[in-house]
């Protein structure tokens, strides 16, 4: 699958907005029959448009009340050692995003924790003996004005 249509498109939409629906109700609002759009939604996961279906936990609800973001400056930048930097990282539970950055920095991190103290512990328990980290300079979350895991798909109807 090289390149999406009208169809494939209205289908990542809508399982953007819902990734529960049903075949039957996905076929219904992309207006195709439910084996032209099973077909579709497969033929979109194997080419990798679609990576996988979860649920969105509400991180408040869960105790999760911190959310910090975390620029990383490394002593040194060279392959080893990033590489060591990033499978450490990776598993780390509480980052629960990290970008490769340009600027200032070497990583931006996003780190959840239930309140401060517990991010200070884990700050100094793990994020200050990552491998290679000279730095560390930490931003907290005040309150959400836009969260979303759907990406913008317009560019793709040109």
């Amino acid at each position: 699958m090289e390149s999406i249509d009208k169809f494939d498109l209205s289908i990542l939409q809508e399982l953007q907005a819902d990734g529960r629906l049903t075949n039957a109700e996905l076929a219904q609002r992309v207006g195709l029959s439910a084996a032209p759009c099973w077909r579709r939604v497969r033929a979109l996961e194997e080419a990798g448009f679609i990576k996988g279906y979860h649920a969105e936990i509400d991180r408040h609800k869960i105790g999760l009340g911190v959310l910090a973001f975390v620029r990383v400056d490394t002593e040194r930048v060279t392959n080893d050692a990033t590489l060591k930097l990033e499978d450490a990282i990776r598993k780390l539970p509480e980052v629960v995003a990290c970008h490769y950055i340009s600027g200032t920095g070497t990583f931006e991190l996003q780190v959840v924790a239930q309140d401060l103290d517990s991010f200070s512990a884990f700050a100094r328990q793990h994020l200050m003996n990552l491998p290679n980290v000279k730095d560390l300079h930490t931003s907290f979350s005040l309150g959400e004005v836009k969260a979303s895991s759907a990406w913008p798909l317009g560019h793709l109807a040109r």
